[in-house]
């Protein structure tokens, strides 16, 4: 085929038609880089944490669409919203491959830049915490200098996690959940209840009975075993590029990045594979 046949129909003429960067306002997109040094693995730094920022705004999108169809009793519909989101997290866990390729000398070169500036202040995360169950109140403090910002941080914290959810799926398909848990305030943190460990173990062991549930359940172990690797994964890369100096933001760094490992969001789902 000629060169010209292979390109007859393209369009050429956007006078009055919408452009492929029109569309995605790659304009405002691709002019927001913008560094505060003069050093050229600033960019890679900058880059890295807002593509993590567009994937993290995505998974909120599917995770609060799958609890509004778990409240609903549209299990299947959710399921392919977490697998979704299970994707999503294994593209933002290799990011950290590539922002691993800054060394602790280049980043030297443009760190006291960041002032107080951290991605620990990141709000995306907290609100994906907060869809998990992570609720912890004082990180709210960060986020007083904007008023609306900090109002939808609290109404996401006192929202239902995707696990509030499944647990009231578990009570409307029959299962004996302890009423404390089904009227709960869900500001406060989770805690293991024995109804909810016992529900789950007989899904698991009849399968085929509640193969819905089931499914739930794996969907929601994935994306957990997803956000730990996640955390592993920046726990090692910061370590990698600064040791255990603490972060800029003013955490720990890696101690405290190590302690948050050990964390669960949903532990009767993991408990139950002992007892199975």
């Amino acid at each position: 085929m000629s060169d010209k046949k292979s390109t007859e129909g393209i369009y050429t003429d956007f006078t009055n038609k919408m452009t492929y960067g029109e569309y995605l306002e790659l304009d405002r997109l691709l002019t927001s880089q913008n560094r505060l040094s003069n050093h050229h693995d600033e960019m890679l730094f900058i880059i890295i944490h807002q593509v993590s920022e567009l994937w993290m705004k995505l998974i909120l999108h599917e995770l609060r669409a799958a609890i509004r169809s778990i409240q609903t009793d549209k299990l299947a519909t959710a399921f392919k919203m977490l697998a979704r989101v299970s994707k999503i997290q294994s593209q933002i866990i290799q990011a950290w491959d590539v922002l691993s390729t800054l060394t602790p000398s280049e980043y030297m070169e443009f760190r006291a830049k960041l002032g107080q500036a951290s991605g620990f202040q990141s709000y995306q995360y907290r609100m994906i915490e907060f869809a998990l169950g992570y609720k912890t109140k004082h990180i709210l403090a960060i986020y007083k200098k904007d008023p609306v910002l900090h109002q939808r941080l609290a109404e996401a914290f006192q929202s239902p996690s995707i696990y509030d959810a499944a647990i009231l799926a578990l009570n409307k398909h029959g299962f004996h959940i302890d009423q404390q848990l089904i009227e709960r305030d869900y500001s406060v943190p989770y805690e293991t209840n024995p109804t909810v460990e016992a529900a789950w173990l007989e899904v698991y062991k009849n399968v085929d009975q509640y193969w819905d549930l089931y499914q739930l359940a794996e969907k929601l172990v994935d994306i957990e075993d997803w956000l730990q690797q996640w955390r592993f994964r920046h726990m090692k890369t910061v370590e990698r590029i600064i040791g255990h100096k603490p972060g800029t933001g003013g955490s720990a760094g890696v101690s405290y990045l190590k302690k948050v490992l050990d964390h669960r969001f949903f532990p009767e789902l993991w408990d139950i594979r002992t007892k199975l």
